[in-house]
């Protein structure tokens, strides 16, 4: 998000879903599933976890979803906006007739007035906020094992989570992320995009995943409520996004959450 005296970016927030619903479905057969070793060392579990990721994210690129992301500016300088300040884009991924994936904006509502959204911005949605950290994006990262928490009702392995090196035009994970210590499988993330500027900023976001198809880890829910230091302004925004109606591509499967309500499509 960038603030240019008009610029930043903004927030998304969707009713009718709690995050932390996203841990309650479990994995068909984890326990039997589950490495044999139950005190594995770290290394072993950031080989595990990025095997894991890799095969998720191959097959996420063969499913079809609809994205839902709302934008809410919740103050400028400590002061609410004078007027309501809500965007919403849904968004559909969707397989062309020669089989390449798209993303593909079906419907933009609602207004930002003192911010802007940019192509950056859908960059991060469509790409770092569900993101994965495979074996071809594991040289890129700093990986620090934290010891273990609990994520709702999983015990998991927590790691930070650092990039090497910034290279120029592209966007990479800084935070941490949260391996279910049954399955050895991403279902927490929590970071921010970088690199930022002085005059392009995003908020610190937590992304949750769920199964789907009894198998796979696939993210369902994004939030972020940030106050973002501009040269001229402090911006206060959330940002909600769902994904929602997975369905392989040339099969029937489905996840679908409530509808938003009203006073959200402001």
């Amino acid at each position: 998000m960038r603030y240019t005296h008009i610029l930043v970016i903004a927030v998304l927030l969707l009713a009718g879903y709690s995050g932390s619903d996203a841990l309650h479905q479990p994995a068909a057969e984890s326990a039997a599933q589950s490495g044999q070793n139950r005190n594995p060392t770290p290394e072993e579990v950031i080989q595990a976890f990025t095997e894991k990721e890799t095969e998720f994210y191959n097959a996420w690129m063969q499913y079809t979803y609809t994205q839902i992301a709302t934008f809410r500016v919740l103050s400028v300088n400590g002061r609410p906006p004078s007027r309501s300040e809500t965007m919403r884009i849904i968004s559909e991924v969707i397989f062309n007739d020669d089989g390449t994936r798209e993303v593909r904006i079906v419907s933009q509502t609602g207004r930002l007035r003192s911010v802007t959204y940019t192509e950056d911005d859908q960059e991060i949605i469509d790409n770092i906020n569900p993101f994965a950290l495979t074996k071809e994006e594991l040289p890129l990262y700093d990986l620090k094992y934290r010891g273990k928490e609990m994520v709702d009702e999983l015990e998991c392995y927590v790691f930070s989570v650092k990039p090497k090196k910034i290279n120029r035009g592209r966007f990479y994970f800084e935070g941490k992320i949260w391996v279910d210590d049954l399955d050895l499988q991403v279902v927490r993330t929590i970071g921010k995009p970088v690199p930022q500027s002085r005059d392009n900023k995003f908020p610190e976001f937590e992304t949750l995943r769920q199964v789907i198809d009894d198998k796979y880890w696939f993210p369902v829910w994004t939030h972020a409520d940030s106050i973002l230091d501009f040269p001229d302004n402090r911006v206060r925004i959330e940002e909600t996004i769902t994904y929602e109606d997975y369905m392989k591509f040339g099969s029937d499967a489905t996840i679908k959450f409530g509808s938003p309500t009203a006073s959200e499509t402001e």
